[in-house]
C-alpha cells in the first residue's frame, strides 16, 4: 500500500447524491459528513492519463472492449485506488489569515494509512495548535473564537504534515475535536452562486449553489496491487508511479472549463526517501 497525496490548487467539486433546495452538494461520507473524493473520480482521471498499452494492466479491460470482441470477458486490473480524504483543510482567520485545520478522526486515519507511529494529540478540554498559536491570545476561526485557555501548545505537529516543497505554507495549525472540526470544515466550504441566463442575458429561472472543497486543502488517497495481479503487480505499480510523476497536476471532478478541480499530486513514498536523504550522514562525516 502506498499514498499519494494532493495539494488543491482551485476549488474541487465532486458531485453528491444530496440537493436541498437551490444548494447542489458534494459528495460526502456517509457516517461523517465529511466532503472527500469518491475512488471511481479518481480512478476515472488516472485511467485517462495512463497510456492505451498499459490501461488493461492497470485498469482492466471495459465493457466496449468486451462488446468490441476484444476480449471475452471482463478481468480487473492490477490496481486499487481508495477514496480521497482530508488531512488538512484551510479557514479563514481574522486573528492569523489562514489556519489549518483537524481533527482526530481524520489524524488517525491518515497515521493507520501511511504506518505512523506517532501520537495523536488530545484534544478532550483543549485545542492542539502550532506553538506560535499559543502565545495567551485568542484565535477566530471563521465565525468560531478559541479563547487563550482552550490552546495548548503541540511540539509534534510537523510529524502529521508531509514534508514536501508543496506543503511548506502549511504551518498553522489547529486540531479540533472531531464534532467541531466537522461543523467548521462544513462552514468553510465554497459556495458558488449561479445563474441561467436567456438570450437577452436577463436571469431565466432562480440561481443556485454549488458546494466545493477550497483550494489549498491537504488530501490523500491509498493505492496498491490487487490480489489478483497474478504475478504483474510490481511491473503495474512501476507503471503507474511512472504516470504520477510525469502527470503532476491532474484535473479531478467536474467544471474543468471554469479552472476548477486542478490539484497538485505527488507520492509519499518521495516524500519519505527525501527525508531519509535529508537525515542521512554525510560522506565525509562518514569517513571520517
Amino acid at each position: 500500500m502506498d499514498l499519494t497525496y494532493l495539494y488543491l490548487l482551485a476549488p474541487l467539486h465532486t458531485g453528491g447524491a444530496s440537493q436541498e433546495g437551490n444548494l447542489v452538494g458534494i459528495a460526502r461520507e456517509s457516517h461523517t459528513e465529511l466532503p472527500y473524493i469518491p475512488s471511481s473520480t479518481i480512478r476515472g482521471r488516472l485511467r485517462a492519463e495512463t497510456p492505451d498499452d498499459q490501461k488493461k494492466l492497470l485498469w482492466g479491460n471495459t465493457i466496449d472492449d468486451v462488446t468490441g470482441g476484444a476480449d471475452d470477458n471482463l478481468k480487473q486490473g492490477n490496481l486499487w485506488v481508495g477514496d480521497g480524504s482530508i488531512l488538512w483543510l484551510p479557514v479563514p482567520s481574522l486573528s492569523h489569515g489562514v489556519i489549518w485545520v483537524s481533527c482526530p478522526l481524520l489524524l488517525q486515519r491518515w497515521t493507520r494509512l501511511n504506518q505512523g507511529k506517532n501520537s495523536i494529540p488530545d484534544v478532550t478540554d483543549q485545542c492542539a495548535v502550532h506553538p506560535d498559536l499559543a502565545q495567551g491570545k485568542a484565535v477566530y476561526l471563521k465565525d468560531a473564537i478559541l479563547k487563550p485557555d482552550k490552546l495548548k501548545a503541540w511540539s509534534d505537529w510537523h510529524k502529521f504534515v508531509p514534508t514536501s516543497d508543496h506543503t511548506n505554507s502549511i504551518k498553522r495549525v489547529i486540531v479540533l475535536p472531531d464534532q467541531h472540526c466537522t461543523t467548521l470544515i462544513q462552514m468553510s466550504l465554497w459556495r458558488q452562486v449561479k445563474v441561467k441566463l436567456d438570450s437577452h442575458k436577463t436571469v431565466d429561472g432562480g440561481f443556485r449553489y454549488e458546494e466545493a472543497i477550497p483550494p489549498d486543502s491537504l488530501m490523500y488517497f491509498p493505492w496498491g496491487v490487487t490480489a489478483q495481479s497474478n504475478g504483474t503487480g510490481a511491473t503495474a505499480s512501476q507503471h503507474f508511479q511512472t504516470v504520477l510523476t510525469r502527470q503532476k497536476i491532474l484535473q479531478i471532478g467536474g467544471q474543468e472549463s471554469l479552472g476548477r478541480g486542478f490539484v497538485q499530486t505527488w507520492l509519499a513514498s518521495n516524500d519519505q526517501a527525501k527525508a531519509d536523504d535529508d537525515e542521512a550522514i554525510p560522506l565525509e562525516q562518514a569517513i571520517a
